[in-house]
């Protein structure tokens, strides 16, 4: 699908051509994570904590934004970098909360990159940002290899794409620090998909690890949700700061 990550890379059977395109893919995530490595120390020096947020299309990525948006507690302030390959229609639903929003446009790169999002941050006032949520473009297999300058990966996953998903894509949930399985509001709808099988699912790739039940049409689920950002808001600010991150410390 996309050249920059090798999506689009003939295949050839010539051992020393195979061996060339991956040694040039290595190059080319090794220079991604030295960027990156930038953009997270980047958004350190200004406190702000970053979120990578992972899933298939139509998922329900830039509902739980909306949702968030208007859960966090007060003076709590977030911005966020969309990632489609046309349209800005995300980053206008994002704006008409009175966010700020910055839209990359891949093209036919099916996943955000570094530098992508290093170019994105030059749209944002970082020293007005506590959280920056960066939506990703729609896939389950690449954007699980680029590191973004993120601090935590969260990956949703919907009741409407079947509880096998782990199984079958299990890199991008192993890496997640946060799964969310979202649109719970039907599945009274969808016999389908058992939470059970979808939280086996994602313990047999992942291991231990939060995994929460979200609706963001009803609210559901969604205060512990909030309880996780503002926490890890408040760690990464206290470690990048060198000061302890107290439980009754304000809001960043």
């Amino acid at each position: 699908m996309c050249t920059s990550c090798g999506c689009g890379t003939p295949r050839s059977s010539a051992a020393a051509e195979a061996a060339g395109t991956v040694a040039l893919y290595e190059n080319l995530l090794g220079e991604n994570d030295r960027l990156a490595a930038h953009v997270r120390a980047h958004l350190d020096e200004h406190g702000v904590f970053a979120v990578n947020l992972m899933s298939s299309p139509g998922s329900g990525k830039t509902s739980l934004l909306e949702a968030t948006i208007e859960a966090l507690p007060p003076g709590l302030r977030v911005a966020v970098i969309e990632g489609d390959l046309e349209t800005e229609n995300d980053a206008d639903r994002i704006r008409r909360h009175g966010v700020a929003a910055v839209q990359i446009t891949t093209g036919v790169t099916c996943h955000l990159d570094a530098t992508m999002v290093h170019d994105a941050l030059h749209g944002l006032a970082l020293d007005e940002i506590d959280i920056l949520f960066v939506e990703n473009v729609g896939n389950l297999v690449c954007p699980a290899d680029f590191d973004v300058g993120q601090h935590r990966d969260v990956v949703l996953l919907s009741v409407t794409e079947g509880d096998d998903k782990p199984d079958k894509y299990p890199v991008i949930f192993r890496g997640a620090d946060l799964v969310l399985l979202t649109k719970t509001d039907l599945l009274p709808h969808i016999e389908e998909f058992d939470v059970g099988r979808a939280r086996r699912s994602i313990a047999r790739v992942r291991g231990s690890g939060p995994i929460l039940e979200v609706s963001s049409k009803k609210g559901v689920g969604l205060d512990a949700w909030i309880d996780w950002l503002v926490g890890e808001a408040r760690a990464r600010r206290a470690l990048a700061s060198g000061a302890p991150a107290h439980a009754d410390a304000p809001h960043p």
